[in-house]
C-alpha cells in the first residue's frame, strides 16, 4: 500500500504540470485579440466632431436619417490660400466629400460661426446642395447655403437658426424661398 501511495504522489505531480502546461499553452498559444477603438468620424479632425454630430442630430430631427460616417464624410482644419474662403468642399474623385475649413477662420470664429459653416459644407457633400443667393427684403439671405459672393447678409443666430436648418434639410422648402 505504502509503494502505491508512493507511486501515486510521483505521478500526480507530473500529470498536474503536464496539464497545467498544456492548459498554459491552449489559452497563450492564441493571440489576444486586438480591440480597436471606432473614432466617430475617420479622418475628421477632433475639433469638428461636435458639428458633424450635431449636423446629424439636426437632419434626424426633420425626419432625414444622416450618417456622415457610413458616407465616409472626411474633413480637416488647415489654412486655404484663397482669400475669404472659410470653407470648401471637395468633390473629386481623388477626395470625394472632404470638407476643409480655414485654420484662420477657426481660430477667430465664434461657435455660431463655425456651425454655420461646417453646415453649409455639409449641406454641399452631404445633400448635393448648390448655392441659393435668395434675400429677405431686408438684404438678409434666406438660405445657409449662399455662396458668400452675392450681396445678402449672413443672418445666422439663435433666433433664426431654426428656419435656416429647415431650409437646409428640406429641399421642397429650399426650392419654395428662392
Amino acid at each position: 500500500m505504502l509503494r502505491k501511495n508512493l507511486l501515486l504522489l510521483l505521478f500526480l505531480p507530473t500529470l498536474l504540470l503536464t496539464c497545467n502546461k498544456e492548459e498554459d499553452l491552449t489559452v497563450n498559444s492564441e493571440p489576444e485579440p486586438e480591440i480597436e477603438e471606432e473614432l466617430p468620424y475617420p479622418g475628421v479632425d477632433q475639433a469638428l466632431w461636435v458639428y458633424f454630430e450635431r449636423y446629424e442630430e439636426e437632419g434626424r430631427a426633420r425626419g432625414i436619417d444622416i450618417d456622415l460616417r457610413a458616407k465616409r464624410i472626411t474633413g480637416v482644419i488647415q489654412e486655404i490660400s484663397e482669400d475669404g474662403v472659410a470653407g470648401q468642399c471637395t468633390y473629386s474623385s481623388f477626395r470625394p466629400n472632404h470638407i476643409m475649413i480655414d485654420q484662420t477662420f477657426w481660430n477667430r470664429a465664434s461657435t455660431r460661426a463655425r456651425e454655420f459653416v461646417v453646415f453649409h459644407e455639409l449641406g454641399h457633400c452631404d445633400l448635393g446642395r448648390e448655392h441659393r443667393e435668395a434675400s429677405f427684403a431686408n438684404g438678409t439671405c434666406q438660405s445657409i447655403m449662399r455662396s458668400g459672393v452675392g450681396t445678402c447678409r449672413d443672418n445666422y443666430n439663435s433666433v433664426t437658426r431654426p428656419t435656416y436648418l429647415n431650409e437646409l434639410f428640406d429641399t421642397d422648402f429650399a426650392n419654395q424661398i428662392q
